[in-house]
Order: structure tokens, then sequence, then C-alpha cells
């Protein structure tokens, strides 16, 4: 079982810079597959970064390199720096983690955490 919790949504203007952090309840050294999704009122639910293993990430076709995810496995926390926000980012971010244990993966999701981006 992992608990998630993230932080650091709020409102910003068009242009602006957040960072969301997401602390797991255990060691992020034992997670494979880490990382945020987001949803926005009336869309589904799609992929925004995911860091693999430690050693390599992804991100969805829309950052367009203005997002990084990175670990502090010592801590137990992902991040998400999201550069140059655009209105169309407005969405509820949530941390997903993968966790292959007993021959299958098992998945976690947090709350998520409101991230509201004015023009």
């Amino acid at each position: 079982q992992v608990q998630l919790a993230e932080s650091g949504g709020g409102l910003v203007q068009a242009g602006g810079s957040l960072r969301l952090s997401c602390v797991a309840s255990r060691s992020t050294f034992s997670i494979n597959d880490i990382g945020w999704y987001r949803q926005a009122p009336g869309t589904e639910r799609e992929m925004v970064a995911r860091s693999i293993n430690d050693a390599d990430a992804k991100y969805g076709d829309f950052v367009k390199g203005r997002f990084t995810i990175s670990r502090d496995n010592f801590q137990n926390t992902v991040y998400l720096q999201m550069n140059n926000l655009e209105p169309d980012d407005t969405a509820v971010y949530y941390c997903n983690a993968i966790v292959f244990a007993y021959g299958r993966n098992y998945e976690f999701w947090g709350p998520g955490t409101q991230v509201t981006v004015s023009s």
C-alpha cells in the first residue's frame, strides 16, 4: 500500500510557474514508476509526466518542454516543476505510483491538487 499526498497547487497567471510536490508513504526507491496526471472538467485524465525506474522521464505531448519531473528519493518526494503555464493547464493534478510486487503491478493515486491558470 502506498499513500500519496500532493501539494503546491493554486492560482497563477498565464506565463507563471508552480511546483507541485507528491510525498509518498514509502520509499520512492521502491516505486518503479511514479508521476503526474491531470484532469480538467469534462475531459479524460491524461498523463503529464512520469519518472520510470528513476532513469527515464516521459511527458505528454502538450508539455513541450515547459514541465520537468524530478525525484528526491531520500525525501520520498516527486516534484513537477511547471513553467510558462497556460489557461489550458487548468486541471486537478494527481500523483500516480505503480509498484511491482508479487508478480503484478499495483497502482495508487493521490487525492489531487487544483491548478488554476488565469488569462
